[in-house]
């Protein structure tokens, strides 16, 4: 696929205006009352992987109406400091998998804390284990991008931020971690929910996003119908005369939006081939970062002009290893 949005020099300093709505901040704020009250942690129990290097736990939280949310954490074996902490969101359509599928932060000498995504996990990797309760009253297409779509306070992105929020003061909970170092991370959908949790959060330690989804999400239904942003022009074009309920929804949960609210330093990764999520949103969410909120974090991007939705892949995983230390002053060695 050949680059199909804005050119580099363009996107360096591209800068949309966002419709949001009157009561954004009063949205989330509500939301995440509602959903503060129970303590978030419910169960955690050791889980045999057949890995001597690293210890697992299978936990619970209460997320979203205090639902039940599932998730992975795993330490370092033999580790008793308290560790700063990386929590992980998975991409569109996959669950939390097996917990020895993820070991890359656990290797760099992080607590990780893995969420599983409600509601899906049926469509790559191995599978999840979080049903969404809320989902089958709401009006919707079939995929998870459309369920909810024409009422905000329905839509299932609504309640996966949440569970992402939650999910930090899960892991806050959680034995063997050091509270105040505490991370974001995520690519796909999972860069556009620790993209959503920086924005939710004013104390997280850091956050990295790479191909976030849910960033400009108005010119992504313009430039592509794949995954996800396809999944929302098929119910549109069903339910024809649904556009505007449907954008109103949209506009609570925009990464841009969000983006703008954060604190925290923040590594984005973007390839400009990318036709899954749109790079011009995430350099939207770039460039508008922390604007709103009045904090001045160290942030930085990378673009890998010839990659798509894969991005820098394992390389751009190095660099966010050496840039994630440097933020949460974890030793290492150096070549």
């Amino acid at each position: 696929m050949p680059a199909f949005d804005l050119p580099l020099t363009e996107l360096e300093h591209y800068r949309p205006d966002v419709e949001e709505p009157a009561d954004f901040d009063e949205f989330w704020l509500g939301t995440l009352q509602e959903a503060g009250r129970p303590e978030p942690l419910a169960a955690m129990t050791p889980v045999r992987t057949g890995l001597r290097l690293t210890e697992t736990w299978d936990v619970t939280f209460r997320g979203f109406a205090g639902d039940p949310v599932r998730a992975w954490f795993s330490r370092p074996a033999g580790t008793r400091d308290a560790l700063p902490a990386v929590v992980e969101y998975a991409g569109y359509g996959r669950g939390r998998g097996l917990p020895h599928e993820r070991l890359t932060w656990v290797n760099a000498g992080y607590a990780h804390l893995l969420m599983d995504n409600r509601g899906q996990g049926d469509q790559y990797g191995c599978g999840g284990d979080t049903p969404d309760p809320q989902a089958g009253s709401s009006p919707g297409g079939p995929g998870a991008a459309a369920r909810g779509l024409l009422a905000p306070r329905d839509y299932h992105y609504r309640r996966l931020i949440t569970d992402a929020v939650r999910a930090v003061a899960a892991v806050r909970a959680l034995p063997g971690v050091d509270g105040s170092r505490v991370a974001a991370v995520g690519n796909s959908q999972g860069g556009g929910l620790a993209l959503a949790v920086a924005g939710l959060t004013p104390d997280l330690a850091a956050v990295l996003v790479t191909a976030p989804l849910l960033c400009g999400i108005r010119r992504a239904l313009d430039l592509t119908d794949v995954g996800p942003y396809g999944e929302i022009a098929a119910y549109l074009a069903v339910h024809r005369g649904a556009e505007k309920a449907a954008y109103r929804t949209l506009s609570y949960v925009e990464g841009i939006s969000l983006a703008r609210r954060a604190h925290a330093p923040a590594h984005f990764g973007v390839g400009l081939r990318d036709t899954v999520c749109p790079p011009s949103g995430a350099y939207a969410a770039f460039n508008r970062y922390a604007e709103r909120s009045g904090a001045d974090p160290r942030k930085e991007i990378r673009a890998y002009p010839y990659n798509g939705h894969e991005g820098g892949d394992a390389v751009h995983v190095r660099r966010q290893l050496d840039w994630l230390a440097d933020r949460l002053e974890v030793s290492r060695s150096r070549e």
